[in-house]
């Protein structure tokens, strides 16, 4: 296992240095921030070549990205062009807020799609799977922004019941979770439903039934248990993915996250901040890959760490 560790975390390493050379080099195709500071006046050529200076701009690109690199090994992104405060601070700031949503809207997904995709599997065939695969192919296709806006107009102004914005108490994360969770969940019962109808052919399951034991242990015991590995492979994918994936639904709810951030600091050209955001978020993409990786083993014992089921 411990061989297998270190090859994974190589190829981390060169995943992550791969999309920093992405990342550098595709950010200055957005213009010059320093354009973008002097937007108000017209400055002279000596004010523009002080700023660039005092920012690194002068220095060739393979200066900076060295520059660059050598901070990316200890976190260190630099600075905000904007703030003047440093990137990870700025990404701590935001990086609760962006977690918070990422884990409710998951969670939203679970509580939803788990029954629906285990009863539709169960249920096959009859009415109860037919209104599971219609809530999964509804779920798939509601855009995240319209049902953002229907629950904001329904639940905050028509009903007063939540508020529609900020990130103050437990009550701010319900609308959002749920405008994140509701479309993971459409695909998840559905990955679900699959999962557990493959499993349930298996002669191993019909010999539990033979057995005597009861049908809701054969399915959650045997059944789901075995039918999760599918399912926690596509829940850690879609957790990074959550993770830099919900600009959209940011932007809805004014709420203050890594995503908001990122897409501020684009419309700022502020360079330091989309690499640093950027590059934090695809570092714990692979991590959370690689905890998935390892995991297996504890779902499917008959899996071996690097290889196949024996």
């Amino acid at each position: 296992m411990i061989a297998y560790i270190i090859r994974r975390l190589l190829h981390t390493i060169l995943v992550v240095f791969a999309i920093s050379l992405i990342i550098f080099f595709s950010v200055r195709l957005t213009g010059d921030p320093v354009s973008v500071m002097f937007q108000a006046g017209e400055p002279t050529k000596e004010a523009i070549a002080e700023v660039r200076k005092n920012l690194g701009l002068d220095e060739p690109l393979y200066v900076q990205y060295g520059i660059f690199l050598k901070g990316l090994i200890t976190f260190d992104f630099g600075e905000s062009f904007r703030s003047g405060m440093p990137v990870m601070d700025l990404i701590k700031e935001k990086l609760g807020a962006t977690l918070a949503l990422a884990f409710g809207g998951m969670a939203v997904a679970i509580m939803i799609a788990f029954p629906v995709g285990i009863v539709s599997a169960v249920k096959r065939g009859t009415g109860v799977d037919f209104f599971g695969r219609i809530f999964s192919l509804i779920g798939i296709s509601f855009p995240n922004f319209w049902l953002g806006i229907m629950l904001i107009l329904i639940f905050a102004v028509n009903l007063k019941w939540l508020p529609s914005s900020g990130f103050e108490s437990f009550k701010h994360l319900i609308l959002p979770s749920i405008t994140l969770g509701m479309i993971l969940s459409g695909i998840l019962a559905r990955l679900v439903r699959s999962s557990m109808l493959e499993v349930m052919n298996q002669q191993y399951i019909s010999t539990a039934k033979s057995k005597g034991i009861s049908d809701f242990a054969v399915i959650i015991k045997h059944a789901f248990r075995n039918a999760l590995l599918p399912t926690v492979t596509f829940l850690g994918l879609q957790f990074g993915a959550l993770l830099g994936g919900t600009v959209i639904v940011e932007q809805i709810f004014s709420w203050p996250g890594i995503g908001r951030l990122i897409i501020d600091a684009i419309n700022q050209r502020d360079y330091p901040v989309i690499q640093g955001g950027v590059i934090f978020l695809a570092v714990i993409m692979v991590a959370v890959n690689l905890v998935i990786d390892l995991s297996y083993t504890l779902i499917d014992p008959r899996i071996k760490i690097g290889g196949s089921r024996s």
